[in-house]
């Protein structure tokens, strides 16, 4: 299963343009609360959750990560221990990490983008820690996914799907919704 987290103060498009184009493709994703069952994003608009962060254990039933951005959004998810103790594992097994915006922040300061290529939010690099920074909209290395921000969120969400599902699947919704 893969999870997209989600605090108080995400931001709404790099969070919910992944996580719907991710379920067309058919990837089982499932949306998190880390702040509680309903969410409300930056600019005000509130998600019901499909379970609280307390239901994701460590395990082999978690295949990746995904953290939007967004301001306290990003605070918020860092906050969370439980949150890092998942994401270091899902890292040190080889799972899924994406982040966008300033979301790579997380993992860059717990250490999980040490000489690995990431993108961030502009004037976030320093958080990235030991990363080699980069300027592109997208980066993958190994299985790191990083982006810019909301602008970006459409490609974002096109490499996670080209990372679990293959090109031809992210072709093939980014086909769909006339983004190609």
């Amino acid at each position: 299963m893969y999870y997209l987290f989600l605090a108080e103060g995400f931001e709404e498009v790099e969070a919910l343009t992944p996580l719907d184009y991710l379920r067309r493709a058919g990837v089982k994703i499932l949306s998190v609360g880390v702040t509680g069952e309903y969410v409300t994003g930056a600019h005000g608009i509130t998600v019901k959750t499909d379970i609280p962060l307390s239901d994701v254990k460590i395990g082999d039933d978690l295949e990746g990560i995904i953290l939007p951005g967004g301001m306290p959004g990003t605070k918020n998810l860092e906050a969370s221990m439980d949150l890092s103790k998942l994401l270091i594992y899902a890292n040190a097994h080889g799972r899924l990490i994406g982040a966008i915006c300033a979301a790579p922040s997380i993992p860059g300061k717990l250490g999980l983008l040490d000489s690995k290529k990431a993108t961030c939010y502009p004037g976030f690099e320093s958080t990235l820690k030991m990363a080699l920074p980069q300027t592109d909209k997208v980066v993958t290395d190994g299985n790191i996914i990083t982006s810019r921000g909301a602008g970006t969120a459409n490609e974002f969400a096109f490499a996670l799907i080209a990372y679990i599902k293959g090109k031809n699947a992210a072709d093939q919704i980014a086909e769909g919704v006339i983004f190609r």
